[in-house]
């Protein structure tokens, strides 16, 4: 079974980035970030952390999940080796 990388707060800023998200608020060390496809907006809070802890990074990469599919999310999360 792959693992989850261990990513930054950045790190998962810019996987979102190229799905289309971008910055919209920073409050603290949360960053939201959003975007709008087919008239919907799709909002998402990130703890921006040098290093986001396996449990909190599984519960972004669930809420991820809502709007990206798990094809394209995968490769960005978890490592290619078992």
């Amino acid at each position: 079974m792959p693992k989850l990388k261990v990513l930054s707060g950045e790190d998962v800023i810019k996987i979102l980035q190229h799905f289309g998200f971008s910055v919209v608020k920073q409050t603290g060390s949360h960053v939201k970030l959003q975007r709008i496809l087919d008239g919907f907006k799709q909002t998402l809070t990130i703890a921006n952390h040098k290093e986001l802890d396996r449990g909190t990074l599984r519960a972004i990469y669930g809420q991820v999940l809502r709007y990206v599919s798990e094809a394209e999310l995968k490769e960005h999360f978890y490592s290619n080796s078992s």
